[in-house]
């Protein structure tokens, strides 16, 4: 476990629209650009091992794109290299952070300044969402699931931990990159899970206004 006192003052990030992670999930990444397969490289050599994942915000394209102000750091906990040089990492989310300033200096890859304050829930226990109502929620959700002809094994997901099951969902769910953002900042895993619902809605109207489907 790491304590507050070991997160470090700066971090490399990964910005990658759309990708999500959150705190004690894990998230699988494909790395094949130079200065991401340099950033891999530095992050194994700290004893920390973290990269932040955050989102870039509404005009990204270049390498200094606007950032936004949360993103979520995973400690690296699976790594493998490919034969033409490519990684495969998994990060294990360990806590959200504020974004302070960038500090890329002499990096082909880009770092910042982070601020832990106000996220040390994200180092704790696991969060359970009491106001949970399961099978409301798998009605609606195999509605969104075959609306979008996804599959999954709904076993496991029934039997997924509260928040195994909002989390993965969460990353997973092919919403627009602000969503996942919404989903990120969500400052309790039950209102996490008011967000996935009321963003599966959303996607069952079609986006309009129109009543929820029954």
């Amino acid at each position: 476990m790491i304590k507050p006192a070991d997160l470090p003052n700066a971090i490399p990030i990964f910005p990658l629209p759309g990708a999500l992670l959150l705190p004690r999930a894990r998230l699988p990444l494909h790395i094949f650009e130079p200065r991401y397969l340099a950033m891999v490289e530095a992050c194994l050599a700290t004893p920390h091992r973290l990269i932040g994942m955050i989102q870039p915000g509404a005009a990204p394209g270049t390498r200094e794109s606007r950032l936004h102000s949360i993103g979520c750091a995973g400690r690296l906990t699976g790594f493998s290299e490919t034969e033409d040089g490519r990684y495969l990492i998994t990060l294990s989310g360990i806590s959200r952070f504020r974004l302070v300033r960038e500090t890329t200096e002499g990096t082909p890859f880009r770092t910042v300044e982070p601020s832990w304050e106000g996220f040390e829930r994200d180092l704790g226990q696991t969060e359970a969402d009491t106001q949970f109502s399961r099978d409301r929620f798998f009605d609606l959700l195999g509605r969104f699931f075959s609306h979008h002809s996804l599959s999954t094994d709904w076993e496991a997901l029934k039997d997924a931990e509260d928040e195994l099951l909002i989390n993965s969902l969460s990353m997973l769910c092919p919403f627009e990159p602000e969503d996942k953002q919404a989903l990120l900042e969500a400052p309790s895993l039950s209102t996490r899970r008011e967000t996935l619902v009321t963003l599966i809605e959303f996607a069952l109207r079609g986006g309009t206004g129109e009543e929820t489907l029954q």
